[in-house]
């Protein structure tokens, strides 16, 4: 199968930054390799739901382009092929390593595809580098640079790694230069992401940390307007990153803590390598530090052996931290993984957390919605009516604004989720 010539591939990303990051490195491989007419689904595998909706994706995909080869890669692609290839729809099957390689693009041309292997996924655990590759970003507002890929650590809830690998740091250096060309290009906000981005540095000489790496960029990238960081795990945040809170007004006061639960025993069962107390006295610390610093974070409702009680306290964990920005997730069995044989709760309790969880990070943002009220903030515009703080609120504009300029703008209020300025 081929599709028509000078036809650029459709894309189709299902999860984290990191894959809308990595689909545009794909982007620019395939077109540069001359692959046309193809769909290219990059999926996610963070929960079955996510698996369940990469498939139904995919056959609506067989709908919309009859003739055109589907290529499936990502996490899911990469830890379950075997469900992918046997899908009728699907042309070949290419693992998380082989999709950053140029040459597995090459492979797929239209005169080569029906030539190669069908499932193309190697073991990832095998990776040792992660490349820092060049795009141009994400329209004219914001770029993502990926920095870290992978993680070493072994959550009982999280198939990621398998789909990952483990840790592996891009050289600081190569991040430096990459957003050097990025801020050339115009960008005026450069995010740093990775899987486990405070494990960043741990396999490079001297092992730098996530701090170093931060201090680097704001000194040797000196125009650029802002840095920002994705989610981290709070309990491996290092001294200098925390100093560059403090003293650097181009890092954005926002951060997204991988918290996951609340609760003691929960957090044990789940190996997570923090305790309740210590996600407070982080969020306690960095205030004290940025006093207008906002958190956003990652939560799972219903995870095995979770009682009322051990939920209450993840429950009081908004509270408790201050969060602002909440990702609730419902417990997801994943096969292959530790939680999946512990004792289940109830599926209708699952959602009844997952619901409160939501509505108390729904009223969460309310109060900080409503506080910004009056407030000047300087505001990333990433379109004509739509903008972001640095607190990464949204923001809905009364007038057409030029996409990608930072603009100081008084907050006049707010529609429940959105400000208004």
């Amino acid at each position: 199968m081929s599709g028509p010539d000078h036809n650029p591939p459709v894309f189709s990303t299902h999860g984290c930054r990191l894959n809308a990051y990595e689909s545009e490195a794909m982007r620019e491989m395939a077109e540069a390799a001359g692959l046309t007419g193809a769909v290219i689904v990059n999926t996610c595998a963070v929960t079955a739901e996510a698996v369940r909706k990469a498939r139904q994706d995919i056959r609506r995909l067989r709908r919309d382009h009859p003739d055109a080869p589907i290529i499936v890669t990502g996490c899911a692609a990469q830890t379950e092929p075997e469900t992918f290839a046997a899908m009728p729809e699907v042309t070949r099957v290419l693992g998380n390593a082989e999709k950053m390689q140029p040459e597995s693009w090459a492979r797929l041309t239209p005169d080569l595809i029906g030539q190669t292997e069908r499932v193309i996924v190697d073991d990832i655990m095998a990776v040792r580098e992660t490349a820092g590759h060049l795009i141009d970003g994400f329209g004219r507002h914001r770029a993502y640079v990926q920095v870290q890929n992978g993680c070493d650590h072994r959550c009982t809830f999280c198939i990621i790694p398998y789909g990952r690998g483990n840790s592996r740091s891009v050289p600081a250096g190569v991040v430096v230069e990459q957003i050097k060309r990025l801020r050339d290009r115009g960008f005026n906000e450069v995010v740093l992401t990775g899987v486990d981005l405070t494990s960043w540095g741990a396999d490079l000489p001297a092992a730098p940390r996530l701090g170093d790496l931060v201090m680097r960029i704001l000194k040797l990238v000196p125009d650029l307007p802002r840095l920002r960081i994705s989610s981290i795990d709070s309990i491996e945040a290092d001294d200098r990153l925390m100093e560059a809170l403090a003293t650097e007004p181009r890092l954005m006061p926002h951060l997204h803590l991988s918290l996951q639960a609340g609760d003691d025993m929960i957090l044990k069962r789940m190996k997570r390598r923090h305790l309740r107390d210590d996600a407070i006295r982080f969020c306690e610390d960095a205030r004290r530090l940025r006093p207008d610093i906002v958190f956003g974070a990652d939560i799972i409702a219903g995870f095995p052996t979770e009682t009322e009680a051990m939920f209450q306290n993840s429950l009081n964990l908004v509270r408790d931290c201050g969060l602002t920005f909440l990702h609730v997730f419902p417990y997801s069995a994943r096969n292959g993984t530790p939680a999946a044989r512990m004792p289940a709760v109830d599926g209708t309790a699952i959602r009844d957390r997952a619901a409160r969880l939501r509505a108390a990070g729904d009223a969460a943002l309310l109060a900080h919605l409503d506080a910004q009220r009056g407030v000047t903030h300087r505001i990333l515009t990433e379109g004509p009516r739509l903008g972001r703080t640095a607190h990464f609120a949204e923001v809905r504009f009364d007038r057409d604004m030029p996409e990608g300029s930072l603009l100081d703008l008084t907050i006049t209020g707010h529609d429940g989720t959105r400000l208004t300025a």
